[in-house]
């Protein structure tokens, strides 16, 4: 599986609509630019009005293809981002050239923001090197150390992203560093727990089965090795992660050491969060607003 093919579903679905808060950046104008050249969406971009022209116009973008609204600070582009998304005139909101706490802070509203009930959560979808599925590594970025309930509905979101991307009954491996229950290490409980649950129907549309190691998560190889007889060993297409260091570690050491590439949204809101950094690269962030699209309802 090749995240192009994300790019090219994206660009199948018609009527999708983008809303970036603070849009006054070279990156920012960068990745709508790849974007409209895929025709992937439309987009809404909040901020100053001449400085946004100002870089539309540095790439060549009319002005007639996108809606600029003007915004006066980073916390009105964000409020109003967030605004177009709950009134459905957006289906993706994406962060722009602002602090993510700040769009965050809008999007936990409690008047206005995109509140579901349930934890955000980080999912990024791995194409890597001479590897034959998507890998879905979560979280990674916003929960520091989820609790078993909190895993749980990390999970679920993890899912439904996979569903979105036409990966059915994903297989979840919460992962560990050993394959065994031991009492002294709490993820491996976690992960023992989370099996149960998958079993008795508390987490659904997906086999879950834990504790697993990295290597017997995604190496048949090594999980007949250790004799480990599993539905997901080997095989998994979710690996969830204990804690925000090792997901952190994880999905950096893809990129930059297996040359994997990468999208990624939060999920669990009313709608995607697309929450690009400066170090992405403009390929990822592409990926990611065309998962965003592919997952937006």
């Amino acid at each position: 599986m090749k995240l192009e093919y994300l790019v090219t579903k994206a660009a199948q679905l018609e009527d999708k609509t983008v809303a970036v808060a603070q849009a006054e950046d070279e990156e920012v104008i960068e990745a709508v630019y790849a974007s409209l050249e895929k025709r992937l969406a439309r987009f809404i971009l909040f901020g100053e009005e001449e400085k946004i022209r100002f870089y539309l116009k540095e790439k060549g973008i009319w002005e007639d293809e996108v809606k600029i609204v003007h915004t006066t600070s980073k916390e009105m582009s964000a409020e109003m981002a967030v605004k177009a998304v709950k009134k459905r005139e957006a289906d993706v909101l994406m962060k722009g050239n602002i602090p993510t706490a700040t769009i965050l802070k809008a999007v936990l509203n409690k008047e206005y923001g995109l509140r579901t009930g349930k934890v955000l959560s980080h999912v990024a979808v791995f194409e890597v090197p001479e590897y034959e599925r998507f890998i879905i590594v979560t979280d990674a970025a916003m929960n520091i150390a989820p609790d078993l309930q909190q895993k749980s509905q990390i999970i679920t979101n993890a899912v439904e992203i996979a569903n979105s991307i036409e990966i059915n009954l994903p297989k979840v491996a919460p992962i560990t560093a050993v394959e065994t229950v031991n009492p002294a290490m709490q993820a491996t409980l976690d992960a023992a727990a989370l099996t149960q649950m998958n079993k008795r129907g508390q987490i659904k549309n997906c086999i879950v089965d834990g504790p697993l190691a990295l290597d017997n998560a995604v190496s048949m190889k090594a999980a007949e090795h250790k004799g480990i007889k599993s539905e997901v060993a080997g095989q998994a297409d979710v690996l969830l992660v204990p804690a925000i260091e090792a997901g952190n570690i994880l999905y950096k050491s893809l990129i930059y050491f297996a040359k994997a590439k990468v999208g990624a949204v939060i999920a669990g809101a009313k709608a995607p969060i697309v929450l690009t950094s400066r170090a992405d690269s403009a390929e990822s962030k592409l990926y990611s607003l065309a998962l965003a699209i592919c997952s937006a309802k």
